[in-house]
């Protein structure tokens, strides 16, 4: 999922996730890994709001997030370092989340994220 956010402080960063985490399915979402920017400083808001835990990687440890840091690298692609995107709107955010999760990647063995997140879902049904 892609996010809007009108501003970088941590009350709108919290806000626009709950709005999006609540789109998903009940159950798919169980926990938020994120980095130690200060966006994230409500994050005990986000978690009771949604009953969705958030954790923290250590400073410096990017591999932690290994799929975060894979997405951003392809999101780079569409968006290079430097794109405005205040000029994006949540649908135009969605339309490019669906191009992202209908996209074969290696590390799914060239499965698309829709594909392992349907094939997920189906296990819990």
């Amino acid at each position: 999922m892609l996010v809007q956010v009108a501003g970088k402080d941590s009350n709108t960063v919290v806000d626009a996730l709950i709005r999006q985490v609540g789109q998903l399915p009940k159950n798919v979402m169980a926990s938020l890994t994120w980095d130690r920017g200060t966006e994230l400083a409500y994050h005990s808001r986000f978690s009771v709001t949604t009953d969705i835990s958030v954790y923290f990687c250590d400073p410096q440890s990017p591999w932690r997030r290994g799929s975060n840091e894979n997405t951003n690298g392809i999101l780079r692609q569409y968006f290079p370092k430097g794109t405005d995107l205040s000029s994006f709107t949540q649908d135009d955010l969605d339309q490019m989340a669906l191009k992202l999760n209908t996209r074969p990647q290696k590390t799914l063995g060239y499965a698309t994220p829709s594909d392992s997140l349907n094939a997920a879902l189906a296990l819990t049904a």
